[in-house]
């Protein structure tokens, strides 16, 4: 009985171990077809270069912020690929942060990206988040060991809205997205702040940057990103916080 009992258990390892490579196979297909999909998905490319003189009729906070991070006469950043770490947590109201790295793909000719994370759990264990807008589409995916789809979701109104969101927040890692020539529209608020507006696809956000006195962008602020909460969405104040510039 006890040989009969450890042959079972070795199978059902034998099964665990095969069922776990299948789905990460699958999963990382997945997340490669999502980044084929970005970089077939331009709709704007950007020729020319960048234009210091055509910063004159931009408020003078972004004109600054411009000179400060671009360099007149350089190309538009056509693509960028980041690795990131950090720890992160599911929501406000737990003390516990969780370890992650991370791979980001962006295309900004295609306003969009491809955001790759792994996440540890507790036992060894992890989830792999796959964020992304592509083709002005937001979607999420959570799988358990890279393995599992457990939460998926695409091409809500309010998930598409807060995916562009989050590309035009983070367009401080990749400036010449934030050019007028990249449909960004920028109003003035004061000598410290200005808002920008980006439409895609139907879907149109608006951020409020926020500038120090050496032009750099210290924070965007939105009164209202749509986030989920309790299996729906609602609009609730969102806002990002830039320093140590290198």
């Amino acid at each position: 009985m006890a040989k009969w009992l450890w042959v079972s258990t070795v199978v059902i390892a034998i099964g665990v171990v095969v069922a776990v490579l299948i789905g990460q196979a699958r999963e990382k297909s997945k997340a490669e077809r999502m980044a084929a999909m970005l970089l077939q998905a331009v709709s704007h490319p950007v020729s020319g270069a960048v234009d210091f003189t055509s910063f004159s009729e931009l408020p003078p906070p972004v004109a600054r912020y411009f000179r400060r991070v671009l360099t007149d006469g350089q190309k538009h950043i056509r693509m960028v690929k980041m690795h990131q770490s950090g720890v992160l947590r599911t929501s406000t109201m737990t003390e516990t942060w969780s370890s992650f790295t991370a791979s980001q793909l962006v295309v900004p000719p295609a306003t969009g990206f491809v955001w790759n994370a792994k996440v540890e759990m507790p036992l060894a264990s992890h989830v792999r988040v796959m964020d992304s807008y592509v083709a002005g589409v937001g979607a999420g995916h959570v799988s358990l060991l890279s393995a599992f789809a457990v939460a998926s979701e695409s091409d809500a109104p309010e998930l598409n809205s807060a995916a562009l969101y989050r590309y035009l927040a983070e367009a401080v890692w990749y400036p010449t997205a934030l050019l007028p020539q990249s449909g960004v529209v920028w109003n003035p608020i004061d000598d410290r702040a200005a808002m920008a507006t980006l439409t895609d696809k139907g879907t149109s956000v608006s951020l409020e940057f926020r500038f120090n006195e050496v032009g750099e962008v210290t924070g965007i602020y939105s009164p209202g990103r749509f986030s989920r909460f309790d299996g729906g969405y609602k609009q609730v104040p969102w806002e990002g916080h830039f320093r140590d510039y290198q």
